[in-house]
């Protein structure tokens, strides 16, 4: 099987899209496909089956905003577009963005199949280029535009979680052709308890794992921190990266707690970090999935996550004791405490989460999607 992957954003492995892009292409490549893949990323030009096009110009503003968030957007190049997709059994996109939506249009006009994955939340993109994040209308607008754009006029539609299907289909008004399946969780994250650095015997850990970006909440969370009964023994650990660094320490300094343990983590970092934490908290108020809470519940590690209508990971609380009110700073606060007063309880909840259902093997989601891919084939043909 040959297939064009169409990556409107590519670079570093430190968000979601480019992870599941990634995961994807090594899978498929593993299982003997060819896979040729369109992006912007000019760190693999010359590489074998990669086709770089050059960024979009969206003004001195908005490029000063993408380039704080470590990405780059690619800008449409019909020639290269073509020459990557002439002789592909499949295309499948990755967003519904300029170069994604080329390439769709293309692949139509040559009969060749086309598939595409939703990781992109309206709010997303209204948070990062207009700080429209709350507008109801913008974001409605931002879906219709999706649709438009893009999803109506591809062949299969891949949603990692029933909620974002949901939410899509009744902002547009239109059932859609799509599956559900899971980025899946790396065999990396499982559970082996881990002895704390040190340093950090004497504290308790709070990670959260997510860019460093406003719809992840970050300031949330420290503010709960700061109401807690026990604000003088915790030690949050940020992992990641982005562009809210500064407002995240500035937010730390006003709530007068331990400055925070701020860093991208490798994969085998990462694991070890997750056995060693005490407690997860994910207070993203926006969320199609979160891998990253998933990575944490593989390993045993209680969470406590925001309860917020717009973020699929509250699915993944086995009840109320770990889900918190909707941006609620104080009942968050009420949450992290009664677990870090019930240790026997934190310990029981850590063996249900190891037995929960939630956690997809990343593997088994990659054979999932290449089946995605061949039964679209098959289904045109």
């Amino acid at each position: 099987m040959v297939v064009t992957v169409v990556a409107d954003v590519l670079g570093e492995e430190n968000n979601g899209t480019t992870v599941a892009c990634m995961n994807l292409i090594r899978y498929l490549k593993s299982c003997g496909d060819t896979v040729k893949v369109v992006c912007p990323d000019k760190s693999r030009e010359g590489q074998e089956g990669f086709y770089i096009v050059k960024t979009l110009n969206l003004g001195f503003i908005i490029n000063k905003i993408i380039q704080k968030n470590n990405v780059t957007i690619a800008k449409p190049d019909k020639e290269t577009v073509r020459s990557a997709i002439e002789g592909s059994d499949i295309v499948h996109v990755m967003m519904p963005f300029p170069v994604g939506n080329c390439a769709a249009a293309i692949a139509k006009e040559k009969g060749i199949p086309v598939t595409a994955g939703f990781h992109c939340q309206a709010e997303n993109f209204s948070s990062h280029i207009l700080m429209f994040m709350n507008s109801d209308f913008f974001n409605r607008m931002v879906y219709k535009h999706f649709y438009k754009r893009l999803y109506k006029n591809v062949d299969m539609i891949h949603y990692p979680t029933q909620f974002i299907r949901n939410i899509f289909e009744k902002t547009v008004g239109h059932r859609t052709k799509g599956i559900v399946i899971s980025n899946g969780v790396n065999e990396a994250y499982k559970y082996a308890p881990t002895e704390k650095p040190d340093r950090l015997k004497n504290e308790y850990l709070i990670l959260f794992t997510g860019r460093y970006a406003k719809e992840k909440s970050h300031t949330l969370l420290i503010k709960a921190v700061g109401c807690s009964r026990h604000k003088d023994i915790i030690r949050l650990i940020f992992a990641g990266s982005g562009p809210r660094k500064l407002q995240i320490l500035r937010a730390v300094r006003k709530a007068g707690i331990k400055t925070p343990i701020m860093k991208f983590f490798t994969r085998s970092q990462l694991a070890r970090v997750i056995n060693y934490s005490d407690l997860y908290c994910h207070p993203a108020e926006v969320e199609i999935e979160a891998i990253a809470c998933l990575e944490a519940i593989s390993c045993g590690l209680v969470p406590i996550i925001n309860n917020s209508p717009r973020c699929a990971t509250k699915a993944f609380a086995l009840d109320d004791r770990s889900l918190f009110k909707c941006n609620d700073y104080r009942d968050l606060a009420e949450k992290i405490d009664f677990f870090i007063e019930h240790e026997d309880i934190r310990r029981e909840y850590s063996k249900k989460y190891l037995d929960s259902p939630y956690a997809e093997n990343q593997k088994e989601c990659m054979i999932r999607m290449r089946k995605m891919l061949c039964d679209t084939i098959n289904s045109k043909k």
